[in-house]
């Protein structure tokens, strides 16, 4: 946990990428205590015409430097600990690879313990 799906227009550097990732995974380590290795992303390149978004919604100007970052966790964090994961990741972002904070679109999904297997078809973290 957690689970991290990121999505950007095709056309980005692998550096560009990689540092989206390395960014977002050392924001959860510093705001959700999210342990070393414990590290599982995907990222996907879209086509303009795959990776819908709104350029005004909400008041803000968006570019193609857009990026959607889905986590998925467990619920076992506060709203002051969402906030500040928000805030670390776009700050970060921000610094490298150097994403407008109005690029940044973060939708957090929260489920329950037992929604995990980490391999071997166990549930490690049901209790």
């Amino acid at each position: 946990m957690p689970l991290v799906r990121i999505s950007v227009l095709r056309g980005k550097s692998r550096s560009y990428r990689r540092a989206i990732a390395d960014n977002i995974y050392e924001a959860l380590r510093e705001s959700f205590n999210v342990p070393e290795e414990d590290r599982f992303m995907v990222i996907t390149e879209h086509d303009p015409e795959d990776l819908v978004f709104s350029r005004s919604y909400m008041g803000m100007a968006r570019t193609d430097d857009f990026v959607l970052i889905q986590l998925t966790v467990s619920n076992t964090r506060t709203i002051e600990q969402k906030k500040a994961l928000y805030a670390r990741i776009v700050e970060r972002l921000n610094q490298q690879p150097g994403i407008r904070p109005e690029d940044i679109f973060i939708n957090l999904v929260e489920v329950n313990k037992e929604n995990w297997s980490f391999g071997h078809g166990l549930a490690q973290y049901a209790l």
